[in-house]
């Protein structure tokens, strides 16, 4: 597990961020929405859970997963990697100055609505284009308000976009991602989806990333 996939991890985890929408029809206090994703070219599928507290996204490629946990202030962070091929079970978890720095490099936008509208996955969409801050270029962003989602569900980047976002572009080390979500579930997670198990080995975020 290299320095690529662990980036890739904690983009996606952060790609589960901040957004409440009181005029939505749904309110979702608890569940998960999915999605597919690529890790190093290849095919993932990803499950975001959260609660009000939590959030916890599931990278599920051939037998391994990469699990991110993080709570709604997002003052902690924690990586647990459970790769079979690799005999691989442990967990790091980052310090207040890691999560601040990978906070810096997300993207700034702000959003311009449009009238453009269309059904994705079942969910009335309109479309907000995202100018970033410092590149200058823009993103088509699909929103629904037909859910609202708890504080933990959704990229911070995202928070003002002004509903929950179904196809977006998310940002992994300078690379970027399509994404279309492909539903939202209510209901509780399995126990123990947002802890790390007694069976992994702790670390720190830093000698997990080194291999160490």
């Amino acid at each position: 597990m290299n320095n690529k996939v662990l980036g890739a991890a904690l983009s996606i985890a952060l790609t589960a961020g901040t957004l409440i929408n009181a005029n939505a029809q749904k309110v979702y206090k608890e569940g998960y929405f999915s999605f597919d994703t690529e890790l190093r070219g290849n095919p993932a599928t990803v499950k975001s859970y959260f609660t009000p507290d939590s959030s916890a996204s599931i990278i599920t490629f051939g037998a391994g997963n990469v699990k991110m946990l993080s709570d709604a202030k997002r003052d902690y962070f924690a990586v647990v990697l459970d790769i079979p091929v690799a005999g691989l079970k442990k967990a790091g978890v980052a310090s207040a100055a890691e999560i601040e720095q990978a906070f810096a490099g997300l993207p700034t936008f702000t959003f311009t609505p449009t009238t453009e509208t269309k059904v994705i996955s079942g969910f009335n969409c309109k479309k907000v284009v995202a100018k970033e801050a410092k590149s200058g270029k823009s993103y088509d962003l699909w929103i629904t308000n037909d859910i609202s989602i708890p504080q933990s569900a959704i990229a911070p980047y995202y928070a003002s976009a002004g509903g929950f976002p179904i196809q977006y572009t998310s940002f992994q080390q300078g690379q970027e991602l399509n994404i279309t979500v492909k539903g939202v579930t209510e209901g509780k997670a399995p126990a123990g989806t947002f802890a790390i198990g007694p069976d992994f080995e702790k670390v720190n975020l830093e000698d997990l990333n080194s291999g160490q």
